[in-house]
């Protein structure tokens, strides 16, 4: 039976150093605050918000609302996103994505403050991750992916990691954070021959294909330690990962479950970053 590699001592980990640092700050009369954008009200939009605040409630960070129309103007929402860049009181921003599609995410992405963004849309940010600047506001999913690695003492340095997705916002950030920790990395696609052979060869597979129990226990060896990032519907009402966990779970070293693995540290990731991005302004104001 695999070592199942659980989200939650993670994600409570991370929240307690968290509710430390924003307990100090709150001494000095500082209240970490994120600003949530959501356009429209889209019932799963509301469903993250609600746990959002819960989360930032938690750990001693307020949270305030900019909810607008879903048919408000470009204009009008870029005039938002600059009134929350300017408010010094709101130190994150959170901004619910897919945007409708006569919001141009392509100008939103430049215009949000890159101190700000928490959960990297910004090419700046996004160009620190590739320049080896890990410390700021990497893409949350794969941070969340390091961090549970480290948590359970599994050895980056020299490991052999296969990561299934080339996306900018998990495949190829995270490539970069491995090679920070000086694995060696090989990012697989839909085109990539033989795919079996290639994950069962590597010490650490990322799994974030985005199909429902894709990967079967061919894919893996005794030695894998698997990270499913996939959140899929399994057709039951439940969600399920990209991995055939009940298949594969007696066949590997390791696993994280889903639910219950990747989803829940990502989530104190992005109130870490609501942490950083206070400080860094605090200390420039």
């Amino acid at each position: 039976m695999a070592e199942i590699l659980k989200g939650s001592p993670v994600a409570k980990f991370i929240k307690e150093k968290i509710k430390s640092e924003s307990d100090l700050l709150r001494q000095k009369g500082i209240i970490p605050t994120l600003g949530i954008i959501r356009m429209g009200d889209r019932p799963e939009d509301i469903s993250y918000e609600k746990g959002v605040i819960k989360n930032c409630e938690s750990v001693g960070i307020q949270a305030r609302v900019f909810e607008v129309p879903e048919n408000t103007s470009m204009n009008e929402f870029v005039e938002l996103l600059k009134s929350v860049n300017q408010d010094d009181n709101i130190h994150g921003i959170l901004m619910f994505r897919p945007l409708p599609k006569h919001i141009d995410y392509e100008v939103i992405k430049n215009i949000i403050d890159p101190r700000k963004d928490i959960d990297c849309m910004s090419p700046v940010n996004l160009e620190k991750v590739f320049e080896g600047e890990l410390d700021g506001f990497a893409p949350c999913t794969p941070k969340a992916v390091i961090e549970i690695l480290k948590f359970y003492n599994v050895p980056l340095s020299g490991a052999n990691v296969a990561i299934i997705n080339r996306s900018m916002v998990v495949g190829r950030p995270l490539s970069m954070m491995f090679i920070g920790e000086n694995s060696t990395v090989t990012i697989c696609h839909s085109r990539t021959k033989d795919l079996p052979k290639v994950t069962a060869n590597a010490d650490i597979v990322v799994a974030a294909v985005g199909k429902a129990r894709m990967l079967g226990k061919e894919y893996f060896s005794e030695n894998s330690v698997v990270i499913d990032v996939g959140i899929n519907d399994a057709g039951d009402g439940k969600i399920c990962g990209d991995v055939d966990y009940d298949n594969v779970v007696d066949h590997v070293k390791s696993i994280t479950p889903v639910p219950g693995g990747v989803g829940s540290v990502t989530s104190a990731i992005l109130l870490s970053h609501v942490i950083i991005a206070c400080k860094k302004i605090v200390d420039k104001q």
